[in-house]
């Protein structure tokens, strides 16, 4: 069993910039953690592996140092790691990433299944994995919350609709994006970290690909653009008012009359 786990590095606060021409995130000098979702993806090719056999690969996309959370996979867990990274693929929409992504999935032989974190905390889409399927032809699930069985050809999962649930057999290669539900995720292992610390990234770049055209890719293979996108101001202005009930009342009404809310 070959498995693919797809994650991404997030920034570790809501405190950013956003650059007011091309409107993407300005990710440079963040604080970043690997994305809370797909550490249940982890987690969940994991206890597959463990059960049927196999290897786990962690794959990203993002810049050199996204190499950090492809590091904190294989310390909990994954065999190798792969960093999708070029400057041509910088400033992505979701059509573009997912393009990108299964661009570099390919490059991978004898996949039997490819597991996603439900969504991004940055992107909140829940598109890409579904997008990464379809661009690869294979069938896939998204929102699975249980594990039913895992054979030589096919896994049964259990996924969740508004209302209900459903249970579907999906033959490999397949893809599933799984909820938080699935399992727990383990914490990294310092020994695993300090015996794979000099582990080797794989790294594709643009050259690596079949599809070599450029304008496929980042912004210029983007069909949505932002129109605009700005960071909220915080307004901290803030009026006390002492006196009794009533006054209070009166005092209050004439504030919000001002400031016509009323």
């Amino acid at each position: 069993m070959n498995v693919i786990v797809c994650i991404k590095q997030v920034p570790a606060s809501s405190n950013v910039k956003i650059d007011p021409v091309t409107g993407v995130l300005i990710r440079d000098g963040l604080d970043s953690k690997l994305n809370p979702y797909d550490l249940y993806a982890i987690e969940c090719a994991l206890q597959i592996t463990s059960a049927t056999g196999g290897l786990v690969t962690a794959i990203t996309m993002g810049p050199p140092a996204a190499k950090t959370a492809l590091k904190e996979a294989i310390s909990m867990g994954c065999n190798k790691g792969v960093l999708i990274t070029d400057r041509l693929f910088a400033g992505a929409d979701v059509l573009a990433t997912s393009y990108t992504i299964s661009s570099g999935i390919k490059q991978i032989n004898d996949i039997d299944l490819i597991i996603c974190g439900k969504q991004t905390t940055d992107g909140d889409t829940a598109q890409v994995g579904p997008e990464i399927a379809e661009m690869l032809h294979i069938p896939h699930v998204s929102f699975v919350n249980k594990i039913i069985s895992v054979l030589q050809d096919s896994i049964t999962v259990e996924y969740a609709l508004d209302h209900t649930t459903e249970t579907v057999r999906i033959p490999f290669p397949c893809l599933i994006t799984v909820d938080k539900d699935i399992y727990t995720p383990r914490l990294p292992s310092y020994k695993r970290m300090l015996a794979h610390m000099n582990d080797e990234i794989i790294v594709l770049t643009l050259q690596d690909f079949t599809d070599k055209d450029e304008s496929h890719y980042g912004l210029k293979g983007s069909p949505t653009q932002v129109e605009a996108m700005f960071s909220p101001t915080k307004n901290e202005n803030k009026v006390i008012l002492n006196g009794s009930i009533s006054e209070l009342s009166e005092k209050l009404f004439f504030q919000l009359k001002e400031l016509k809310v009323i």
